[in-house]
């Protein structure tokens, strides 16, 4: 049912294709939080744009019967803004997941945030790249956390995760973001408000969803147990103490070792074979 004073429901923002994604995705849990925005703000699907990127996320533009534009790998960010500079009578909603948005997209996001354009983009991450098949993303835990509980991990990643995780939420609270939030696509309702609240909100607005992928991937139960509501007192003006929350998410080891001493020690190469591959690579542009 619609929100009192609204007139249209959640079901009224439906596209017509039936969405596609795994039994059990996270994204869904973020679609259905995305039609109850919506209908809280009676907003009119025609002068709605969903844009969307690359990844399992990119195909949400398809499920809203409003405009949508799916666009190229990691370049939501600039095309959505386009389209509010273009038509700033319109609300635009930007979606993609952790590798289009912090991997070949990230040199957007501080541009974005520091342009403060009136954008809502809902970041769905499940911490892998699910549509190629469950490779590390930039949000992967690092070591063999994933590793041993992923059903492709273990052929993509066979000596675990090199990286550490980047942390999309300190990264947006940095760079100055004036509206950053983070929901859990099993609480549709709760992400519901924050999304409510991001369109609300005069600028840009962050939504980090936590949107599990139960193929590749499956963190349901541990963020069910791990997600908590922000106390009632919670100063939403308070930068330095929301930085510190965020930062606790993604803990630092104090000592950490170079790159290259990470990936010798997994995958050590005699210096001999070292170099006639040097050889071998220079010789084929010769």
């Amino acid at each position: 049912m619609a929100d009192p004073g609204t007139g249209r429901k959640p079901s009224d923002y439906r596209g017509q294709n039936k969405a596609t994604w795994c039994p059990g995705c996270g994204d869904y849990g973020v679609l259905t939080a995305l039609y109850r925005a919506f209908a809280r703000h009676d907003l009119d699907p025609a002068r709605l744009v969903i844009v969307s990127g690359i990844g399992c996320s990119g195909r949400l533009p398809e499920f809203v019967g409003s405009y949508g534009l799916h666009g190229v790998h990691g370049r939501v960010l600039p095309t959505a803004m386009g389209v509010k500079l273009a038509n700033p009578e319109l609300t635009v909603i930007a979606v993609g997941g952790d590798g289009d948005g912090f991997a070949i997209g990230g040199g957007h996001v501080p541009h974005a945030v520091r342009r403060n354009v009136d954008i809502t983009y809902v970041v769905m991450d499940n911490n892998i790249y699910s549509l190629t098949k469950g490779q590390p993303s930039p949000t992967t835990p690092q070591g063999m956390e994933a590793v041993k509980v992923s059903p492709s991990l273990p052929k993509m990643a066979p000596g675990g995760v090199h990286e550490l995780p980047l942390n999309p939420l300190a990264l947006v609270l940095a760079y100055g973001g004036s509206f950053v939030a983070r929901g859990f696509a099993s609480q549709p309702q709760q992400l519901s408000d924050l999304i409510a609240q991001g369109i609300a909100h005069r600028g840009f607005a962050f939504v980090h969803a936590l949107s599990p992928c139960v193929t590749y991937y499956d963190t349901r139960e541990l963020w069910r147990e791990s997600v908590a509501p922000l106390a009632e007192e919670w100063d939403a003006g308070d930068r330095m103490r929301a930085l510190q929350l965020a930062l606790l998410a993604v803990p630092q080891p104090e000592v950490r070792p170079a790159y290259d001493e990470v990936v010798g020690s997994v995958h050590p190469v005699p210096e001999e074979e070292r170099s006639q591959a040097f050889r071998t690579l220079l010789e084929s542009f010769a």
